[in-house]
């Protein structure tokens, strides 16, 4: 088990590829929340409310659809499909808080979180975690 991480079921890139990429972002969404949270935890000697404020910041859609541009130079062939399957999936519902475009690039990089997580590739999660939530271009 790698260091930081609850281990998720293994499954194969084949398995993964075939899950809706809306469930993918679902099980991404909790990974980077999970990963923020603690982040901001050890970071910040805080309250409870102040630490869900700077979180919520950080994985609103626009926050996000920022993160996208500072994730897509680092992403593998394979990670930039699931990535774009999950940009491209119609969700039927409409973005609260956000433009639709800033909606979709959000869903994509969480389908790619959960992709990375649910294939047990937690260094390549890691880091793009960590570039994600770098400091560049905030």
């Amino acid at each position: 088990m790698e260091k930081g991480y609850i281990p998720a079921p293994q499954i194969d890139k084949a398995q993964a590829k075939l899950i809706n990429p809306l469930s993918l972002a679902f099980v991404g969404d909790a990974v980077q929340t999970l990963f923020v949270r603690s982040r901001l935890t050890v970071e910040n000697n805080t309250k409870s409310g102040v630490l869900h404020h700077l979180a919520s910041s950080e994985l609103s859609a626009c926050a996000q659809a920022l993160e996208v541009k500072k994730v897509l130079p680092h992403l593998l062939p394979e990670e930039e499909e699931v990535y774009k399957r999950g940009r491209n999936c119609k969700t039927g519902r409409k973005a609260k808080n956000a433009a639709v475009t800033d909606y979709r690039k959000a869903s994509g990089l969480e389908a790619l979180f959960g992709y990375l997580y649910l294939i047990g590739d937690y260094d390549r999660l890691a880091f793009l975690l960590e570039i994600a939530s770098s400091e560049e271009d905030k």
